[in-house]
């Protein structure tokens, strides 16, 4: 039987915990304080924030709808996917889930099959009336039936003919 060598162990150094001064310290709560102050500051900012998004959005649709190609194709996806990203940061889950909903059309649908028009302008529309009237309540019923009909159309536009 051969000799065998002794087992040696190595345990790398935790260079994420050195960094960050291993964890005895804890959170430090005034800087905690401070991000949630700032937060609270730019709160007030949202609703201007999300008008200009739901603007490029209109004036996306608008520039598709009387020039079908790519380009504008593309400045409508950018616009519905910019959306979709911020508005739950914003207070606003259902015009990000609507957002989704026209993201998804848009990036899953071959660009060689044009967008149908009413089918971007329900949730353009739909958009627009979530935020003008200012439904944060993802329970809001009648949006949930927005949403879940605008849903449908989409997963019924994807759905591979027969």
């Amino acid at each position: 039987m051969a000799r065998q060598q002794p087992i040696e162990l190595f345990m790398p150094p935790n260079m994420l915990k050195a960094k960050v001064g291993g964890g005895l310290g804890g959170v430090d709560m005034a800087a905690m304080k401070r991000a949630e102050g700032a937060l609270d500051t730019l709160k007030s900012e949202f609703g201007d924030w999300i008008a200009e998004d739901v603007k490029v959005l209109i004036a996306a649709r608008a520039r598709y709808a009387k020039t079908p190609d790519e380009a504008s194709r593309g400045a409508l996806m950018r616009a519905a996917h910019d959306i979709k990203g911020q508005a739950a940061t914003f207070n606003f889950p259902l015009i990000a889930r609507v957002a989704g909903s026209l993201s998804r059309l848009i990036g899953e649908l071959p660009e060689s099959q044009p967008l149908s028009l009413s089918l971007v302008d329900g949730h353009v529309n739909a958009i627009q009336v979530i935020h003008r009237q200012g439904i944060q309540d993802t329970n809001d019923k009648m949006a949930q039936t927005l949403c879940a009909e605008l849903d449908a159309r989409v997963e019924e536009t994807l759905k591979p003919k027969k």
